[in-house]
């Protein structure tokens, strides 16, 4: 069976004031949902500490079932305890990978060489990579063997500076992730209605703008994976 990498976050406070964040619950959980019948998978984080969960994404383990059946799956949350690092695993064993979000992954994703390698490796094996809500910020920078950005050429999307500032966030991020994804090269869309489904298919590329697009980046990874056949 084919496999694939969810990456998730290892930071739990972000801007000066320090922030709570972590992983968005959700944004690992709906995508899991998705593939988890038809594909093994691992799940790594930046550090080997217990993951930290965005205390607002816990909210949604209270009023939304699916959320709550896996906040309260042992064996999924057992993953999140000491989850492993990505010098840990190996590209050639998976055939996508998948970047949670959460305020967090804007400090601990960006040019991290490890993360880097991972995804630069399982994209030119012919694999899938994908991002939701601010987990695009891992693709930040990503040099391809042929010399090329990973992202230069792609349509993508990601949390905005729109809902950011909705969210009371823009001055406590480290970087506008609209912008910077909009300076790799890319043509960055969005949704007209700011927290609602936003996805993007760009070639092997699948990309969501926010919370509410998790389930369909996961529908969209595991159609890519019907038709590719990573080597």
């Amino acid at each position: 069976m084919k496999k694939i990498l969810i990456v998730v976050t290892n930071e739990a406070n972000v801007g000066i004031k320090g922030k709570k964040t972590g992983l968005w619950l959700r944004e690992m959980t709906d995508f899991y949902h998705e593939i988890k019948d038809y594909f093994d998978v691992d799940i790594i984080s930046t550090a080997s500490n217990r993951v930290p969960i965005d205390p607002l994404s816990l909210m949604e383990a209270v009023v939304h079932k699916q959320t709550r059946h896996y906040y309260l799956d042992d064996e999924l949350m057992g993953k999140l305890k000491k989850p492993l690092t990505p010098e840990q695993v190996k590209a050639h064993d998976y055939a996508a990978i998948y970047f949670t979000g959460g305020h967090g992954t804007m400090i601990d994703f960006p040019n991290n060489p490890s993360l880097q390698k991972l995804t630069a490796s399982i994209y030119e094996a012919g694999g899938v990579v994908a991002a939701v809500c601010h987990g695009p910020s891992a693709l930040l920078n990503i040099p391809l063997s042929d010399g090329r950005n990973l992202l230069a050429g792609h349509v993508v999307t990601g949390f905005s500076d729109f809902e950011e500032k909705i969210m009371g966030m823009y001055r406590d991020i480290p970087f506008s992730l609209e912008q910077n994804l909009k300076e790799q090269g890319t043509l960055f869309q969005i949704s007209q209605v700011p927290f609602t489904s936003c996805v993007i298919e760009s070639g092997r590329l699948v990309t969501g703008q926010n919370p509410a697009s998790a389930s369909q980046v996961g529908e969209k990874v595991k159609e890519l994976l019907t038709e590719v056949n990573p080597a």
